[in-house]
C-alpha cells in the first residue's frame, strides 16, 4: 500500500528547479513550441519576483537538432546525435534568451556532463556558479552537454540530471512538467481501475513497481525516471512534484499551495554535503564485496568498512575515488571513498587493520572506507 503524505505545498519553498521534456519542449518533435516556452518563461519571472530562486532544466536540444536537419526517427550513431545536439541547442538557447528577456529576466546556458559532477572540483565550480547566477536574479537553463558526452558520462535522462541539479543547489523542491498529469496506480490507458497518486512518499519501493515503460518516441524518459529522479533528490530533502506542463500557470498555482500532479514528498533527513556528491555519482570505477557482518555493521551500525570484512574486489580505482560495496548476492548497499587502491584492497582483503603496515609497508588509513566518506544506498 502506498504511503499517502498530508499537507505538502510548495509555499514555503524558495530555490526551485524545474525541468521540462522533449515531448512538451518540441511538441512532440515538431519544433520548439515558442508559445509554451514563452509561458513557461512567464512563470519563471514571477516566481523569481516573488523572492524565489529557479533554475530550468530543459530537454529539446537532440529533437530540434533533428527537426532542423530534416530526420524524421531519432538516430543511433552517437556521433549524429551529438551533431543534432549542437544543432538544436542554438535554437534551444535562442529561444529561453529571447522569452525570459521579453519578461524582464536575464537567463544563461549551462550545459554538464557526469563527468563534471563526478570531479568533486568541476562540482564545487558548479555549485558556485549556479548560486552566483541564482544572487543576481538570473534563470539558469540547464541541459546535459550532449555534443561531447558518450555513453560513459552521460546522465542517460534529464529527470535524472535535474534531481542531480536539485541537490547540488541545496533546492526546496523539483518539480518535472511532463506530458501525464502524473503519476497512475497503473497505465489508464490499459487499465480502466488504474487510480491517481496526488501524494506518496519519494523512494517508496511501490511507486517503482508501478511505474515503468519507455518515455515518448521524442524524448529518453518514463514515468520510471520520475519517480527514481524523485527519490534521487530525496537526499538533499527535495520534495518532487509530477504534473502536467500544459496545465493553466501550474507554477505560479503550484508555489499559491495548489494540489496540482502528484506530490512525491522528502522523507529523509538531509544528508551531508559531501555525503550527496558521494551518492550521486552515476559511473563507479569499482567496488569491494563484504561479508554478511560488514554489511550489516555498515546498514544497521553506521560503522566504518575495514578490510577484515571485505571478501572480493572488482575494478581499478584508485585512493580517493568512489567506489561501491555490495554484499555477497552482489547488492549495492554503500558507497564511499576509497582509501586504498584496488591493487592495495586486494592485497588486504580479510586482514585486521594491523597488518596494514606489514603487507603494504605503510598505512593511510585503518579503514578502507570511514564511516564520514561512506553513504548507505
Amino acid at each position: 500500500m502506498i504511503q499517502k503524505i498530508e499537507g505538502h505545498d510548495l509555499r514555503q519553498a524558495r530555490r526551485i528547479v524545474v525541468k521540462v521534456g522533449s515531448s512538451l519542449v518540441t511538441n512532440e518533435g515538431r519544433g520548439l513550441d515558442e508559445q509554451a516556452i514563452g509561458e513557461w518563461c512567464r512563470q519563471l519571472t514571477a516566481l523569481v519576483r516573488d523572492g524565489r530562486e529557479v533554475v530550468m532544466v530543459s530537454s529539446g536540444a537532440v529533437a530540434e537538432g533533428m527537426k532542423r536537419l530534416g530526420w524524421a526517427s531519432r538516430p543511433k550513431q552517437l556521433h549524429e546525435l551529438q551533431a543534432a545536439a549542437a544543432v538544436g541547442q542554438m535554437g534551444l538557447a535562442q529561444m529561453y534568451e529571447s522569452k525570459m528577456r521579453e519578461s524582464g529576466i536575464g537567463s544563461a546556458q549551462v550545459l554538464l556532463t557526469h563527468a563534471d559532477l563526478a570531479d568533486r572540483e568541476r562540482y564545487l565550480n558548479a555549485r558556485s556558479t549556479l548560486l552566483t547566477l541564482l544572487e543576481l536574479g538570473v534563470v539558469p537553463v540547464i541541459n546535459e552537454n550532449d555534443t561531447v558526452v558518450n555513453d560513459e558520462i552521460k546522465f542517460g535522462d534529464n529527470d535524472t540530471l535535474g534531481a542531480l541539479v536539485a541537490n547540488l543547489i541545496e533546492a526546496d523542491t523539483l518539480v518535472i512538467l511532463t506530458d501525464q498529469p502524473g503519476l497512475y496506480t497503473a497505465d489508464p490507458r490499459k487499465n480502466p481501475d488504474a487510480q491517481f497518486v496526488h501524494e506518496a512518499r519519494a523512494g517508496d519501493p511501490e511507486l517503482e513497481l508501478m511505474a515503468g515503460g519507455a518515455g515518448s518516441a521524442i524524448g529518453r524518459g518514463g514515468m520510471l525516471t520520475k519517480i527514481l529522479a524523485a527519490k534521487r533528490a530525496a537526499r538533499s530533502g527535495a520534495s518532487t512534484v509530477i504534473a502536467w506542463g500544459r496545465e493553466s500557470d501550474v507554477l505560479i498555482r503550484l508555489v499559491a499551495g495548489e494540489s496540482i500532479g502528484t506530490h512525491l514528498v522528502a522523507q529523509t533527513r538531509k544528508a551531508h554535503a559531501r555525503k550527496r556528491w558521494i551518492a550521486d555519482h552515476l559511473q563507479l570505477v569499482g567496488s569491494v564485496i563484504v561479508d554478511a557482518g560488514a554489511a550489516a555493521k555498515l546498514r544497521e551500525d553506521g560503522k566504518s568498512l575495514l578490510p577484515i570484512g571485505i571478501t572480493g574486489v572488482t575494478g581499478s580505482f584508485s585512493r580517493g575515488d568512489v567506489i561501491a560495496v555490495h554484499d555477497q548476492a552482489g547488492k549495492e548497499i554503500a558507497r564511499g571513498l576509497a582509501n586504498y587502491s584496488a591493487t592495495e584492497a586486494q592485497q588486504l582483503c580479510r586482514l585486521a587493520s594491523s597488518e596494514i603496515e606489514r603487507v603494504l609497508g605503510y598505512v593511510a588509513e585503518p579503514e578502507m572506507i570511514h564511516r564520514s566518506n561512506l553513504v548507505l544506498v
